[in-house]
């Protein structure tokens, strides 16, 4: 078992867009067994290799009884359903806010063999695959807050035990969600 220490907000790797993996190698396979570590050691439903302060393309996930791990995951709505609910992150620990999601998506990407891959998931499943890729783009799930949860977020986590105290800085998703966080 290989647990590595999870990068919390205020890390610029979890700000920066991951670089698409090109090699699938035995490097790829130690990080997803490392991501697998972690993510379980810490009981999270997902986990990016930023979180580990690796700058790829690739994550893990376990909900709903669903696991496995995508390589250059690209995500899509299934249709237009829309879902709100707790949502947290093992890079921003001990804090829950509602997040507004899509209720159906289909992810894509590849193993770490480079075969390709395709999962459908509907709420908490859809939920975990948006989040670990938003990281993968440098996005948080404070990024989708409404105004006004994301100002009482911010307050609680600068007051948090573990926060440094530096700058958060806040994200425009690429992958927006009806135009709007």
């Amino acid at each position: 078992m290989t647990v590595q220490p999870i990068r919390l907000f205020g890390d610029p790797v979890l700000r920066t867009p991951a670089a698409p993996v090109v090699d699938f190698d035995k490097e790829l396979r130690n990080l997803v067994r490392d991501l697998w570590d972690t993510m379980r050691d810490q009981g999270g439903a997902g986990l990016a290799a930023p979180q580990l302060g690796v700058g790829l393309r690739v994550f893990t996930y376990a909900c709903d009884g669903v696991e496995g791990h995508l390589v250059n995951p690209v995500w899509t709505a299934v249709d237009d359903e829309v879902q709100d609910g707790q949502e947290g992150c093992l890079s921003i620990p001990g804090f829950y806010w509602d997040c507004r999601r899509h209720r159906n998506v289909v992810a894509r990407g590849f193993n770490e063999h480079g075969e390709p891959v395709e999962i459908e998931g509907s709420d908490l499943l859809a939920r975990c695959l948006q989040h670990e890729t938003d990281h993968l783009d440098g996005v948080l799930f404070l990024d989708r807050l409404d105004d006004d949860t994301r100002k009482q977020a911010m307050r609680e986590i600068r007051q948090s035990e573990w926060f440094d105290g530096g700058v958060p800085v806040l994200k425009q998703s690429p992958h927006p969600l009806f135009g709007s966080r």
